[in-house]
Order: C-alpha cells, then sequence, then structure tokens
C-alpha cells in the first residue's frame, strides 16, 4: 500500500507552517541564527571565531572576503596578509567543512521534550533554553550529563539504546518529533529538525504523545504487549504471519496509519484479496498492527501483518503514534 500521497501532503503542510514557527522573540533569535545560509560579504570585516561559530550543521559552507577595491587589511588570504593594508584584487571565496552536530546532544535535546523513554540531567549549569548561542555550541560539543531510564520499561528496548550512539531508538524519536512538528517524517536529523528543536526548547513544547512502545512475541500463544510512558496499557492475544508469507523479527517505527483501508494481495492459492481493516499501523513495508476478525488469536494466521481483535486494536491505534517502535521476536514461521 503506497504512502507516497501522504508524505506529499506532509511536505505541503512543512512548507507551509516555517513562517509562524518562531513567534517567541527568543525563538525568532534562534530561528534567525539558523536561516542564514548565503555567503557572506562585509566591507572591513574579518571571519571571527565568533561567526564561524553560528554556521548551522555539518557540511560545507562557503565565506567571501571583500570585492575588488575593498578594504581588506584584517583579512590573511591569497595576496594579502592582516597589517599591509592591501586590497584583493577579485572575489576570493573559501570553503570550509564545519563539524558535525553532537548525536548525544540530539538524544539530550529528544529526551528533554519527552521523546525517549529517559530524562537528562546535565552534571553543571545547562544552556539556557531561550539563547541560541548556547544552544547552537551545545549542538557541536554536547554538555556533560548523565541518561536515567524511567521505570517500566522492558530490557528488549533497553539493549537497542546507547548514549552518543545511532539506533533505530533515535531513529523513532526524531521521527515522532517529526510528525508532531508537521513535517516530512524520514528519521534524519537535518537541518530543519535542529531548527525545530531549538524552536521546541525555546517554547517548552513537549512531546504531546508520550512515549509508546510495542512488542509483539512470535512464540506461542503469540501476544502483542505494549507500554506506554513506563506502564503496560495493553497485553492481547495476536497472530502473525503464516509460513511463506511471515512476519519478520526485528525492530521498526511506525510510519503510516489508518483508522481505516483496504489491503489487497494475493492469497498463497493464487486468489486475490480486497479486505476492509480498520485501525492499521503500518511499521515495516506492509506489515501492520491491525483489526482483523478471525475465530481465533494467538498462532500464526496472517500474511505478515499483526492482528488484533476489535476491541484491542482500538486500543492499540490509540497508543501507537508515528515514530512509535514495534518490535517483532521469537520464531519465524
Amino acid at each position: 500500500m503506497s504512502g507516497s500521497g501522504w508524505f506529499r501532503r506532509q511536505q505541503t503542510l512543512l512548507a507551509g507552517s516555517e513562517s509562524s514557527e518562531a513567534k517567541s522573540p527568543a525563538a525568532k533569535r534562534i530561528w534567525s541564527s539558523l536561516r542564514s545560509s548565503r555567503p557572506v560579504r562585509r566591507r572591513g570585516a574579518a571571519l571571527t571565531a565568533s561567526a564561524a561559530a553560528l554556521v548551522l550543521g555539518a557540511g560545507t559552507a562557503i565565506v567571501a572576503f571583500g570585492s575588488p577595491g575593498s578594504h581588506a587589511s584584517l583579512v590573511s588570504a591569497a595576496g594579502a596578509s592582516a597589517g599591509d593594508g592591501g586590497t584583493l584584487g577579485s572575489n576570493t571565496s573559501q570553503s570550509f567543512t564545519t563539524a558535525t552536530f553532537s548525536t548525544m546532544r540530539l538524544q539530550q535535546v529528544l529526551a528533554q521534550l519527552g521523546y525517549l523513554p529517559m530524562t537528562w540531567t546535565p552534571a553543571g549549569p545547562a544552556p539556557a533554553a531561550a539563547d541560541a548561542r548556547a544552544q547552537l555550541a551545545a549542538a557541536y560539543r554536547a554538555p556533560a550529563g548523565s541518561f536515567s531510564w524511567q521505570d517500566g520499561w522492558p530490557s528488549t528496548l533497553k539493549t537497542m539504546w546507547k548514549p552518543g550512539s545511532a539506533s533505530i531508538v533515535n531513529v523513532g524519536a526524531v521521527r515522532a518529533f517529526q510528525s508532531a512538528h508537521r513535517m516530512t517524517m524520514d528519521g534524519v536529523a537535518g537541518r530543519a529538525v535542529w531548527s525545530r528543536l531549538f524552536t521546541a526548547l525555546a517554547k517548552g513544547q513537549q512531546n504531546p504523545d508520550g512515549y509508546t512502545y510495542a512488542m509483539a512475541s512470535q512464540h506461542y500463544p503469540e501476544t502483542l504487549t505494549i507500554w506506554h510512558n513506563g506502564h503496560v496499557v495493553l497485553k492481547s492475544l495476536a497472530n502473525t504471519g503464516i509460513p511463506g508469507r511471515p512476519t519478520v523479527d526485528g525492530t521498526f517505527p511506525v510510519y503510516l496509519k489508518y483508522y481505516f483501508s483496504y489491503m489487497d494481495g494475493t492469497n498463497p492459492d493464487g486468489s486475490k484479496y480486497h479486505d476492509p481493516v480498520y485501525y492499521a499501523n503500518y511499521f515495516n513495508g506492509g506489515d501492520a498492527v491491525h483489526e482483523f476478525a478471525r475465530y481465533s488469536y494467538g498462532s500464526y494466521q496472517s500474511l505478515g501483518c499483526v492482528e488484533l481483535p476489535w476491541d484491542t486494536a482500538k486500543k492499540a491505534y490509540g497508543y501507537l503514534s508515528y515514530g512509535s517502535l514495534v518490535t517483532v521476536t521469537g520464531p519465524v514461521a
């Protein structure tokens, strides 16, 4: 089932939301410092360390020094040195690559905003949320501190996360943030995501959905368990994929949700199906946690999805938000 239309809609929403994303003075200062991407041309000015600190993100920046006939005595460049009083004979550009933003700092901010199942406590004074320069500096060099897991989360989730390292937990958290801020969900913390993170910190915008994690066990009898904010909120018998159409083991973030839709495909006998399905949460390609009427639950019966009874599926749909991680574990049929 294609999600291309949904992603196009998200891109449209993103394009229309930038003008309203930073209303407070503090947020405006942060957004202003992050929006500048054009080459800098200044008369009689040197590229100082403080100016370089405001370059956003990783990648190549272009800085132009002076122009023909401009005074450039403070700039060290080919053909001119500090204090010689000379001028540049032509426009001179210099490229340089900035450092990457810190994964550790990304995790710290996501934890502060409630997009991770843990809290972060700084070891000393934390950068002020409304201080654009302090936040940008911290993005390059994360302040010292410690993470503390909230009570109640299973070890399966904890083993997937490590401070300062890339992981599927980070991807899910970034997707959840992108969804909450009406951005295209790709799970990548690029320039736009960091800009919104700084704005969210300045405005105190916490995760509106809380943190949810689900685990489908293919050990007999098969079950689906959902944790929300550290508490088990649902545990039910479930069905997973039959031999030849198994539900693949692994951990995946929810990327598409439909209250109602039709699922189309081919049955093992070659016949086609066009099944109405409610409360679908897609997490791995065409695999979804959803409602499907069966005589029984707890065994291999689906064509790859995690099937639930109606009432259970309705409850699961309310907890599984975009970016929520779904782990499938146990023997594959």
